[in-house]
């Protein structure tokens, strides 16, 4: 039930955001759904994101990271969470093993995209928004959802800072579309009325 988007260009630059594949089926889906794009755009580079550090986001991570070459992108601040996600697993009673996954900080401007990565804690220290300025869209993570906001009770949740991060994603246009973690897409305006 967490979001996982796939935001391509047409020269086949791909950016995977929050790979939350938690079953083979699932991976094979996305697997599929990024090599169509590359076939029909061209095989340039795939970047993988994750908008923090929580397991839900990152199920799939160390099999995208494998799958791609490429490291998962995170906020400095969450890498610690991520690093030891076996500590997230025994929290939630899971009875899974954590397997590792390379890590990369956060680059303030990706390659290849037109993008605004906005700090946004308060659901995580190291969580953040990302702003897509010129199709006004933004994935919000755990920060913004439809008809709400991300939760302050885990390790690391700060309601003070959560609160300032929702009027600073107020502060973009109102016709943004927000492409939350969970749940169906809204708008900034929408939002605005409700927060």
């Amino acid at each position: 039930m967490t979001n996982t988007y796939v935001v391509h260009d047409e020269q086949g630059h791909v950016l995977l955001i929050d790979p939350a594949c938690s079953n083979a089926y699932e991976e094979q889906v996305l697997h599929a759904y990024i090599e169509n794009l590359r076939l029909e755009h061209g095989d340039n580079s795939l970047q993988i994101v994750a908008t923090h550090g929580h397991l839900d986001h990152l199920w799939g991570a160390a099999w995208a990271t494998k799958q791609y070459g490429q490291p998962v992108m995170i906020a400095e601040s969450d890498r610690e969470m991520a690093t030891c996600m076996q500590g997230q697993y025994d929290l939630f009673g899971i009875q899974r093993k954590a397997e590792a996954f390379p890590i990369a900080n956060w680059r303030w401007g990706i390659e290849n995209w037109k993008l605004d990565v906005i700090p946004t804690p308060g659901h995580t220290p190291g969580s953040v928004s990302l702003y897509l300025p010129e199709e006004k869209t933004v994935f919000s993570g755990d920060t913004l959802f439809r008809n709400g906001c991300g939760r302050t009770d885990l390790p690391g949740g700060n309601s003070y800072q959560l609160m300032e991060s929702l009027s600073r994603l107020m502060t973009l246009p109102a016709d943004t579309q927000v492409y939350p973690g969970h749940g169906e897409t809204t708008t900034i305006e929408e939002e605005k009325d409700r927060i």
